[in-house]
């Protein structure tokens, strides 16, 4: 068994430690890394141009990792099938692993692979890397999936606890000869696109910045996470989705971390530990409902709201995706989301609904847009955060249910710094009007260096109506 060569295929689970498929890999013979760019066969759903530029520095991070064990990470293009048969053939593997998934196109896909490997006479086996449970081991009393959080989570607090996370291998032995492997740049990923400068300034992709966020996060962050969580003008969020999406780390890492900080720090970490946690929770509860209803990324849940009597305007969109809305909160979101791939998560609520329930738009929309310019891009998450905004989905928010984008940004950006720093052009503006520029006097505008509809627009729509215009398109579904 010592001299049998394995290929572990490599997807979202970009890392050594916690890898059960490299670790089952590495315990049998010689090891095979291999990942192969197929974003063809993700459906409709291939990687956006932030998440191709995250892949990019990812791939090139586990590469090292794995050169620091003895080994090498072996790039191919697709089809995925075609290309493990290659090197099956190239390597004389006479195994192949990798880690599930739970995405509509990735699942199917994944089956046929597998079927066709054991007719080939091949050993082929799938393991969890990216949850805490699988989609299937949480269930009703009833054996139905869930569709609230709430049951979803107290089913999965009341199931055996997460493993402990593996060590990553101490030498990962080599194949007598090693296959040829594409150049990383002849991938293409790296979008040729003004904000990848501002993406690279923010983040550091691989194990190293995955690790560093979450030192960060469990120093002062973790304590105050429960209040800061939702201010996006203070450092109070952890920052690890990304990582967790491309999988530099593992749900069960983070699980572990937490429980080993809170049993250190005592009863003042609790409260945090419990609101963090079902984050994680939230993450799973995502991928079993994708994994569950494999058409949500296109159609809604609640079928009903197909029926919904959306608006479309191109205008209107354009200056949502510009952070040009005149709602200072919402384009300071939009700005933030273009300059660092990223957005904080109580911003992403609102910006959601004003596009959804303000502007009438199709959720798609949205969910399209945050596809392509989101490093954390994840189809799971990204889904269900769409619907539950939109009232279509599971445990959503009901429909009536409006933020508004003034008392939202005088909330939980009191003093107006994620404004400043996001629409530089109302900066000087007392906190009184920081969120509501078209209210202050003439003179303050002048004084500021604000011409309101040139240097920043006018709303594009006024609050009032529009929540009364969505409210009255919610009746017409409800009839």
């Amino acid at each position: 068994m010592r001299h049998r060569i394995t290929l572990v295929w490599l997807r979202q689970d970009l890392r050594l430690h916690d890898h059960p498929a490299l670790h089952q890999a590495a315990q049998t013979g010689a090891v095979v890394p291999v990942y192969i760019w197929a974003p063809e066969e993700e459906g409709r759903w291939p990687c956006g141009a932030a998440s191709r530029w995250w892949l990019h520095q990812s791939l090139k991070a586990l590469d090292k990792a794995l050169r620091e064990k003895g080994s090498r990470l072996i790039l191919r293009r697709g089809p995925s099938l075609k290309t493990l048969r290659t090197l099956v053939k190239e390597t004389g593997a006479t195994s192949v692993v990798w880690s599930r998934r739970y995405e509509p196109a990735a699942v199917a896909r994944d089956a046929k692979i597998k079927t066709a490997l054991t007719t080939d006479g091949l050993h082929g086996e799938s393991f969890n890397s990216a949850l805490l449970y699988e989609p299937w081991e949480i269930r009703n009393n009833a054996g139905q999936p869930f569709q609230v959080f709430t049951q979803f989570w107290r089913k999965c607090q009341a199931t055996k606890e997460p493993a402990a996370p593996l060590p990553a291998p101490r030498i990962l032995q080599a194949p007598a000869k090693w296959p040829r492997s594409e150049p990383l740049e002849n991938l293409r990923l790296e979008p040729r696109i003004q904000w990848a400068g501002g993406i690279r300034a923010a983040w550091t992709p691989g194990p190293v910045g995955a690790a560093a966020e979450l030192k960060r996060f469990l120093g002062k962050a973790l304590v105050d996470y429960p209040e800061a969580r939702n201010r996006p003008d203070v450092s109070g969020s952890s920052r690890l989705s990304p990582h967790l999406h491309f999988g530099a780390l593992s749900p069960r890492q983070v699980w572990s971390a937490i429980k080993k900080k809170t049993t250190a720090g005592g009863h003042g970490l609790v409260q945090a530990e419990e609101r963090y946690l079902a984050e994680i929770g939230w993450r799973d509860f995502s991928h079993a409902l994708i994994f569950n209803f494999p058409h949500t990324p296109e159609r809604c849940l609640r079928k009903h709201f197909d029926r919904f009597p959306w608006k479309p305007d191109a205008r209107l969109l354009k200056a949502w995706q510009c952070g040009r809305t005149g709602y200072p909160f919402v384009d300071a979101g939009m700005r933030e989301l273009w300059s660092t791939g990223w957005m904080h998560n109580r911003v992403r609520m609102v910006v959601a609904s004003f596009l959804v329930k303000h502007l009438l738009q199709p959720w798609q929309r949205g969910a399209e847009w945050f596809w392509d310019t989101l490093v954390d891009a994840d189809l799971a998450n990204n889904t269900m955060g769409w619907q539950w905004t939109a009232g279509c989905g599971a445990d959503a928010a009901p429909f009536f249910r409006i933020f508004n984008p003034v008392t939202q940004g005088e909330k939980f950006d009191p003093a107006g710094a994620y404004v400043r720093k996001w629409v530089p052009e109302i900066a000087k503006l007392p906190k009184e009007f920081i969120h509501r520029p078209w209210e202050a006097p003439p003179l303050l505008h002048a004084d500021c260096g604000i011409v309101m509809g040139e240097t920043y627009p006018w709303p594009v729509v006024d609050h009032k109506l529009a929540r009364e215009a969505a409210l009255d398109a919610f009746e017409q579904v409800k009839r």
